[in-house]
């Protein structure tokens, strides 16, 4: 079941999340071949850590790995990746459907790569659902600001 927090959102943009079986989509290659789409278009959300205790969520293509220099130029400072626990506590969200919507505290870093497609889809707060939306959206809806992660590492 979709959180509250997320549908208010999802209804308030005109969005509608697709649901699924519980458990079906929680990673991005499972994403893909639920919904029926290329790994690339589910929009992975990752949460990170700052050294000064500052959270970012990064929402890629599910394909995509994303260098620690990358990381490091968009947000200004080094990265770790958060682990399960302290992702949900920070989001309200488990990995596998950690979404950038209904989010507070957090820094939200949106891949440009994610506008090759018209849709994208990233999940709806757990690991059975994917909502049809674009970049431009996303970047609308959270107020995330958009990234170039795949531009070549800067000495």
């Amino acid at each position: 079941m979709i959180p509250e927090k997320v549908r208010k959102v999802l209804e308030a943009n005109g969005l509608e999340a697709l649901e699924f079986e519980p458990g079906s989509t929680p990673t991005a290659q499972l994403a893909a071949a639920r919904i029926g789409v290329e790994t690339s278009r589910i929009a992975k959300s990752l949460l990170f850590k700052a050294k000064d205790g500052s959270y970012f969520m990064v929402v890629c293509p599910g394909d995509k790995r994303l260098s620690s220099a990358a990381l490091k130029r968009a947000a200004g400072s080094k990265l770790s990746m958060t682990d399960a626990d302290e992702t949900e506590r920070v989001t309200g969200y488990r990995p596998g459907g950690v979404c950038p919507f209904a989010v507070e505290g957090v820094a939200i870093l949106l891949d440009e790569a994610l506008g090759d497609y018209a849709t994208v889809y990233p999940a709806a707060g757990t690991d059975a659902t994917g909502v049809a939306t674009s970049l431009g959206e996303l970047a609308r809806i959270t107020g995330g600001r958009i990234v170039n992660f795949s531009e070549a590492d800067r000495s």
